[in-house]
This record gives C-alpha cells, sequence and structure tokens, in this order.
C-alpha cells in the first residue's frame, strides 16, 4: 500500500505542478483575476495535499502501516479531487453549482489530518 500511495501522490503532485503552469500561463488572461486566485487556491492546496500523501506513505514505512495512515492519505486524494476540483470547475466555468462541493473536500482534508496524527501517533504499528 506503502508504493500506491507514494507513486499516487507523485501523480498528484505533477498534476498540480502542470495545472499551475497552465494557469499562469495560460488561463490567468482569460478568467479574470478573481477566479484567478481561486484558481490559485486550489493549486495551493492540491500541492500541498500531494505533498501530505507523500508523507503518510513514508510514515508508513517508518511507523509500520496503520488503516489511519492509510486512510489519511486517501482522504487528502478525496479532498483535492472534491476541494481543489471544485474550485478549478468554479473559476474556469464559473458555474456555482461547484461551490458546495467545496467544504466537503475540506471536511475531507480536515479528517485526514485528524487521522494522520492518530497514526503518527500509535504506539503499535498493527493494523
Amino acid at each position: 500500500m506503502q508504493r500506491k500511495i507514494a507513486v499516487t501522490a507523485c501523480i498528484m503532485a505533477m498534476i498540480a505542478v502542470g495545472l499551475g503552469a497552465f494557469g499562469s500561463h495560460i488561463l490567468g488572461a482569460k478568467i479574470g483575476e478573481e477566479s484567478m486566485k481561486t484558481f490559485q487556491t486550489g493549486i495551493q492546496y492540491h500541492f500541498v495535499h500531494a505533498l501530505a500523501m507523500l508523507i503518510a506513505a513514508i510514515g508508513i514505512g517508518v511507523w509500520g502501516e496503520s488503516r489511519q495512515l492509510i486512510w489519511a492519505a486517501w482522504l487528502f486524494l478525496a479532498g483535492i479531487l472534491m476541494f481543489s476540483g471544485s474550485l478549478y470547475l468554479l473559476s474556469t466555468t464559473g458555474l456555482r453549482i461547484f461551490g458546495p462541493i467545496t467544504p466537503l473536500g475540506g471536511a475531507a482534508f480536515i479528517a485526514g489530518w485528524i487521522l494522520f496524527a492518530l497514526g503518527a501517533g500509535r504506539r503499535s504499528a498493527s493494523l
């Protein structure tokens, strides 16, 4: 599981970098300043949580595989898809229907951090 999470994290980080470059070089002039701020917020949270996934994968190697660390990593991915994804769609399409998805992604990030803390603080490496 550790390698699957690490590879997924690297792919998500690569996507964040690509979207960031796309946003700053191509998209910025087309969507306006306020929408660009929204897009950049999506990039920021996307990249930070891709790194958090990678750290969770490393944590699994250091502290042992635990359900908390595995779930934390997948919740970070879910948060990226819902939080950042909804911000990307909101900023590029202007459709407010994507707005209610954003807090769900934020909740996934928070739950992921809680589980990460629990997994990192465990004394036992057992599942």
